[in-house]
């Protein structure tokens, strides 16, 4: 009986021991994950200033260092696909990266409105229109006008005159002096025959706009130079709007 006692309080001291270290070693696997994020989250604030100051490469290096230590943080992984977007010009780079983001969280309307911009880049506008959608069905999303405006934007090119003119509004509606909705909708009114409309419209964007500030003549000399060096797409934009001035 005593042998017997002693080889129970023998497995019970090893099961004790067994048991504490592991504990010990969850407690530091804990800790470390901790740090990590908390690293991460450094790495990307260093990231977000260096873009703030048009240093490309230097914040792309941050951000990706705050991935590698953090690969589920939703932000970075966005922001990388930013950079490839509008920095690198890697569309197929930028749009696995905004699919990993709203992998992690299905929620993630800034994500979606990313990969809405990045199928109309190239020219997939019927691709782009469900994630726009996908954006602003997200009820606490605080920028919904933006993807409205995309959306807008993605129906025009498709030449579904009156689904824009429906999106542009919808972004009006949830912020009345952002200027860009209704410059959409000028372009909308002027492919429909709605000339007066599309003037209308044109000088209100004009009036909102923080840059112009209501002056036609210098929005019609910076329409003038955007259209030097922009898309098919954009320059036919821009003519639109240099005609609509002259109603």
């Amino acid at each position: 009986m005593t042998i017997v006692r002693k080889t129970q309080t023998m497995k019970l001291t090893v099961y004790t021991i067994f048991l504490s270290f592991l504990m010990f070693m969850v407690s530091c696997a804990t800790l470390d994950s901790k740090s990590a994020v908390q690293k991460s989250a450094a790495r990307y604030k260093i990231g977000v200033g260096f873009y703030s100051e048009g240093k490309v490469q230097q914040a792309f290096v941050e951000f990706q260092y705050a991935y590698e230590l953090d690969p589920g943080n939703k932000e970075v992984l966005n922001v990388i696909g930013l950079i490839y977007l509008l920095d690198f010009d890697e569309t197929l780079k930028a749009i696995d990266f905004f699919q990993r983001a709203v992998k992690i969280d299905p929620d993630y309307s800034e994500a979606y409105n990313n990969l809405g911009y990045a199928h109309a880049k190239i020219g997939k506008f019927d691709a782009a229109i469900p994630y726009y959608k996908k954006a602003v069905s997200n009820l606490f999303y605080e920028t919904p006008e933006k993807p409205f405006v995309n959306m807008g934007k993605a129906y025009y090119r498709l030449g579904r005159y009156d689904e824009a003119a429906v999106a542009y509004k919808e972004a009006i509606k949830r912020a009345p002096d952002f200027d860009l909705p209704y410059l959409g909708l000028a372009l909308c009114y002027n492919a429909t025959g709605k000339y007066g409309d599309a003037s209308a419209s044109l000088s209100h964007a004009i009036l909102l706009n923080t840059q112009y500030k209501g002056n036609a003549k210098a929005a019609a000399e910076d329409f003038m130079i955007r259209k030097l060096g922009a898309s098919n797409f954009d320059q036919r934009d821009y003519a639109d709007y240099l005609e609509i001035l002259k109603y």
